[in-house]
């Protein structure tokens, strides 16, 4: 008889999951109350970058730590199950959170108008008076 094996609750196996969904529902809450007062397009940046990112976060990570989803090392080249299925899942969550990051990013960049031309301003310069004499 194998004696079985409980995670604790305050291990950080254990915590990690959880960890991972409450970054992502934070994460979109903070993306939807910056996106509140921004532009149409750039709100929409923001927002979808957060989805993906929420979608990765909350779903796909936890799923991973959890063994729902088969895994796949690209250092060791290794897999468990089918090497098809593993290699389609680490491609989906590698695509997911990086076009997510990336596309937040360009969101935020766009609402701080990182990309927007620089307003050239002359200086103010009052009219000169003229030289009055003082004797």
């Amino acid at each position: 008889m194998t004696p079985l094996h409980f995670l604790p609750i305050a291990s950080i196996p254990a915590v990690r999951p959880v960890f991972m969904i409450v970054t992502g529902v934070f994460l979109m809450i903070i993306a939807w109350r910056l996106a509140k007062n921004a532009p149409s397009r750039t709100a929409g940046c923001i927002r979808t970058g957060a989805l993906l990112l929420g979608l990765g976060y909350v779903v796909l990570l936890p799923l991973y730590e959890a063994g729902k989803i088969e895994t796949y090392s690209a250092a060791k080249k290794t897999y468990v199950g089918s090497e098809e299925t593993a290699l389609s899942w680490h491609c989906l969550k590698l695509a997911v959170m990086n076009s997510g990051w990336l596309v937040f990013g360009l969101g935020v960049a766009m609402h701080a108008k990182v990309f927007s031309p620089a307003i050239l301003r002359k200086p103010a310069t009052a009219p000169l008076a003229p030289h009055e004499s003082v004797a």
